[in-house]
């Protein structure tokens, strides 16, 4: 989501009255005025042509009169920002600040600032971005400029939205928007909050709110008879409906915002619609058209070098062609824009584009490629997970640190002071010897108040340890553990486990929700939350209090049995079968049926009298869990041991499992939905 920047076309005819006022601006300077207005209003929407005009435009700028250059210099920074300079929109931007703090100008130090903190956003620097955003808002409210204050406002509720204080953020919005409508019903000002105010919507989930939203701003726009507008608003139109799986109203929203795009040649704008369009088609499952759309989309993005715009569209290409049934086509696309991902550092969207190109590998048929891409989900999901816990850490030492930092520098004084205190007392110690006294008690009480402070500080940082540690454990919306308090325990416990083979020992079964990608795309996420937390109130009620139940990631949950007997392994999956399946989910007038396709093996497990890593054979219950699943799902499939496997290596098995199978060198278990079968290898 970027900072919404407001058409300075508007702007500039409510600061009319002031232009009017120069005389500079009335006589010599009108053309040159003009001008500026005319590449202003295109500095949104069209940012490519705005800058080469802003550009000629640089050497009159120098000596044109100071409201002139205040609105060049932000015009010619919210241009190159979206032509993807934001080196020059950034030194453009301090520029404006610089200019605004020599001449006591606040107008223009706001309007520096809010271009600032747009440009630092899309640096990905979120801190500083918020920072300048607030200190905008600060200065702007200093002004008389409504205009200017409505961006200011909007930035300061935007950057309360991405810290995720919702109640902040949804205020200064709805500021925004009352200050916008004291201009009029027809203003850029208005549709900017509008539209800042629907993606907030949108957010929150709140689609009701967020329709009512839209389409007032969708009426504002029109009003205006401003295409770039009107887009915008058509752009909110589709993100609420593609929500509610309206896919045809989504579709033609989408189709008229291409239209006026091209019409005023938004190229930029219309490289990301096309990449909407693509993704529409994807979640009906119309893989020729989401292709079709996707190639067209990849040539549009290269054109106007928009990465992001790249990347996507070559994962929405790959997908539709997965979904084709052309593998090597499909895989191929996929991993180019996977590369554009990793060259750019972001994790999140890398670990959201990896799970859906496991998905469509697993639904394509390529379970070994599925499971590749499960694998390297997982590792970049732990390294996240280290991340943020490294992150959090590192915080509260650094705050830790720094009060102790303070204590110091506090006892040094009172030293000096006492140092002080000793040198004079020794000099009048004939006539004060009973101060020298009261003095040594003063010390005594200070150096013990100092004593009493660090240990409480010291407890104080225990006990946010300790918070830290049980919150970084669940998982916040079924409440059972995390992944990564798994592997920590697993960590600790590892070692003495490997040595313990015996009959009775431990279990890994790890399970997955059929068809919960239907779930989510039909019914909508919050469907498929009730689904998530309705089966991890059935595996409780399956299994023991002693049992461990980890949410593994997305609809993937993982239990780990620490002592059951062998022969009973097959009983814990059909337990697990039946209770998620005895009765459905209720969620609004209906229900949903919910079924799972698990994996399991015993743990300690050895080849060649070589004990298994805990990760070596959770990697073996999902090569079973995925078999379970290309064989009808609603079932389980357990590895009980290799009898067979003496000439075989534990990497050939893992490469394919169900070869290894009928090759003899697995014995497995399948356990249906309905009783349990033992199914040994073939002789």
């Amino acid at each position: 989501m970027v900072f919404p920047v407001l058409s300075q076309t508007s702007v500039r005819a409510y600061c009319a009255v002031a232009i009017l006022l120069c005389p500079f601006a009335a006589r010599a300077d009108q053309p040159l005025a003009q001008r500026l207005r005319a590449a202003g209003a295109m500095a949104r929407f069209v940012p490519d042509q705005a800058s080469s005009r802003l550009r000629d435009m640089e050497w009159e700028m120098a000596t044109a009169p100071a409201q002139l250059r205040t609105d060049f210099l932000y015009f010619y920074s919210t241009a190159e920002r979206g032509t993807g300079d934001l080196t020059h929109a950034l030194a453009l931007a301090d520029q404006l600040i610089n200019y605004g703090k020599r001449n006591n100008d606040n107008l223009a130090l706001a309007k520096g600032l809010i271009g600032r903190a747009n440009t630092l956003y899309l640096r990905e620097d979120l801190a500083a971005s918020h920072a300048t955003a607030f200190e905008a808002e600060r200065v702007a409210s200093a002004t008389g400029d409504i205009p200017t204050k409505v961006l200011a406002t909007i930035a300061a509720g935007q950057s309360f939205q991405e810290e995720g204080n919702y109640p902040a953020a949804l205020a200064k919005l709805h500021a925004a928007v009352g200050m916008a409508r004291q201009i009029g019903t027809d203003s850029a000002p208005l549709a900017s909050a509008l539209h800042a105010l629907v993606q907030l919507y949108l957010n929150l989930r709140e689609l009701d709110k967020g329709w009512e939203v839209q389409q007032e701003s969708l009426a504002v726009a029109r009003k205006m008879a401003s295409p770039g507008y009107v887009a915008t608003a058509l752009g909110d139109e589709y993100a609420l409906a593609v929500e509610q799986n309206a896919f045809e109203r989504a579709r033609h929203a989408l189709f008229e915002e291409l239209g006026l795009e091209r019409s005023m040649g938004a190229r930029q704008m219309g490289a990301t619609t096309l990449v909407n369009l693509s993704d529409c088609y994807l979640k009906e499952g119309r893989f020729r058209e989401a292709e079709a759309y996707a190639a067209q989309a990849l040539d549009a993005a290269v054109d106007v070098r928009s990465n992001n715009d790249v990347a996507t569209a070559r994962v929405n290409l790959g997908q539709a062609l997965l979904g084709q049934g052309r593998l090597a086509e499909g895989k191929r696309q996929f991993e180019a824009g996977l590369a554009t991902y990793e060259k750019q550092g972001d994790k999140p969207e890398l670990l959201a584009v990896l799970r859906e190109y496991g998905r469509a590998l697993e639904h394509a048929g390529d379970y070994k490629g599925a499971v590749d891409a499960y694998d390297r989900e997982r590792g970049l999901s732990g390294e996240i997970f280290a991340g943020e816990r490294q992150k959090a850490v590192m915080e509260l030492q650094q705050k830790y640190d720094a009060e102790k930092k303070q204590r110091r520098i506090d006892a040094l004084r009172q030293e000096n002071r006492a140092a002080r205190a000793e040198l004079d007392n020794r000099r009048w110690q004939q006539r004060v010897w009973w101060l020298l006294a009261v003095t040594y008690a003063l010390a005594s009480v200070v150096v013990g108040l100092l004593y009493r402070k660090v240990r409480r500080a010291n407890s104080e940082l225990e006990e946010k340890n300790l918070l830290l540690k049980r919150q970084g454990a669940l998982d916040p919306l079924t409440l059972l553990y995390n992944r990564r308090h798994f592997q920590e325990f697993m960590s600790r416990a590892g070692n003495e486990r490997r040595t313990a083979f015996d009959a009775t020992a431990g279990a890994l079964f790890l399970l997955d929700v059929d068809h919960f990608k239907d779930v989510n795309d039909t019914l909508g996420h919050a469907a498929g939350d009730a689904v998530l937390k309705t089966v991890a109130h059935d595996l409780r009620a399956a299994l023991r209090d002693t049992d461990m139940i980890v949410r593994w990631g997305g609809e993937e949950f993982l239990a780990f049995v620490p002592a059951v007997a062998h022969d009973e392994l097959d009983e814990v999956a059909l337990r697990i079968l039946h209770g998620i399946s005895a009765q459905a989910v209720e969620y609004r007038n209906g229900s949903i049926p919910v079924s799972v396709s698990v994996g399991y093996a015993p743990f300690p497990l050895a080849l060649g009298g070589t004990a298994l890593t805990w990760e070596r054979v959770v990697n073996l219950a999902d090569m079973a869990m995925l078999l379970a699943k290309s064989h009808g799902r609603n079932r389980a499939y357990g590895v009980r041991g290799f009898p067979g496997a003496v000439h075989a290596s534990l990497d050939a098995i893992e490469r394919d499992l169900e070869q290894a199978w009928r090759a003899g060198w697995v014995d497995l278990s399948v356990v249906r939905g309905g009783a349990a079968t033992a199914v040994r290898a073939r002789g």
